[in-house]
């Protein structure tokens, strides 16, 4: 009865001695959380899409608390509505930055490149272009197998069947990045969505030179560097035989969509061009 006894005295004694220290380590090693975390994580849009470069929505407000200044850091998701809450949350301010929007730097669909070999593997971008360069004999252009829609949260991107490339649902695109970081051949690429949604870029990021580029790819750019000389802005460089538009500098005049001889400069949501009509030319008659 006495080593029972006893046996719990110890055992008492020790839970309370093991209670004390952890009670002396907890208050020693707390962390006492801003309570400006919360009331910012409330205004993010909680998409955790990650565009921010930060571990979710709360790792997001977490750095715009602990940060002197708003500037580096940017919520893609919510834009610059949600800036503008945080700023005057934390009372900072925020700079308003252009709209972005994926665009896919591809326009390779399934007409304008001959598939000249057949992928049996997993339904995978990034392991089919591990394996090889595509089934087709350009190995720059889009693999067309969806990673970039796996990682979309917004419902913003899918393959269109006919072509089969990508396409961006403009509504639901804002411009987070998951597919850039996503697709193994770097053909998605963030751009300012531009006025009125009008944007100028060079869908093509093909390397080869003109002549084994345009036989992969109908609408390949050929680096002829025609559009380069017809650009007021300098807008336009070639650099490894492939043309690239700033389009910080682009005014969107249009003039190198024109100049270009395979169609692999694009420009989206512009009125139709007018046509110019040519006059007859008036007949004077001539008399004896």
């Amino acid at each position: 009865m006495d080593i029972i006894l006893n046996t719990l005295i110890t055992l008492s004694a020790l839970g309370v001695v093991l209670a004390v220290i952890l009670y002396v380590v907890a208050q020693k090693f707390k962390v006492v959380e801003d309570p400006r975390i919360d009331e910012v994580e409330e205004i993010t849009p909680g998409a955790n899409c990650g565009g921010c470069g930060y571990p979710g929505c709360r790792g997001f407000a977490e750095a715009c608390v602990k940060a002197d200044s708003l500037d580096g850091l940017f919520c893609p998701a919510g834009g610059n509505d949600v800036m503008k809450g945080i700023a005057d949350a934390l009372g900072l301010a925020a700079e308003e930055k252009e709209p972005q929007i994926a665009v896919v730097r591809c326009n390779g669909s399934h007409d304008k490149r001959r598939k000249t070999s057949d992928y049996d593997g997993p339904s995978s971008c990034a392991i089919s272009a591990s394996l090889y360069g595509g089934d087709t004999d350009c190995a720059y252009g889009c693999l067309g197998l969806g990673d970039c829609v796996d990682v979309c949260t917004f419902d913003a991107i899918y393959i269109d069947e006919e072509s089969g490339l990508p396409i961006i649902d403009e509504e639901n695109c804002t411009a987070c990045g998951a597919c850039v970081k996503a697709c193994p051949k770097d053909i998605i690429e963030l751009r300012n969505k531009g006025k009125k949604s009008s944007r100028i870029y060079v869908s093509c990021v093909n390397h080869d030179k003109g002549a084994p580029a345009k036989r992969a790819c109908e609408s390949a750019c050929i680096g002829c560097n025609k559009c380069v000389k017809v650009c007021p802005f300098d807008a336009i460089v070639v650099e490894d035989f492939c043309a690239y538009i700033d389009y910080e500098k682009c005014k969107l005049c249009r003039k190198c969509t024109q100049e270009c001889p395979t169609g692999a400069i694009l420009e989206l949501n512009f009125p139709p061009r007018k046509v110019k009509v040519e006059k007859p030319e008036e007949k004077t008659e001539v008399t004896n």
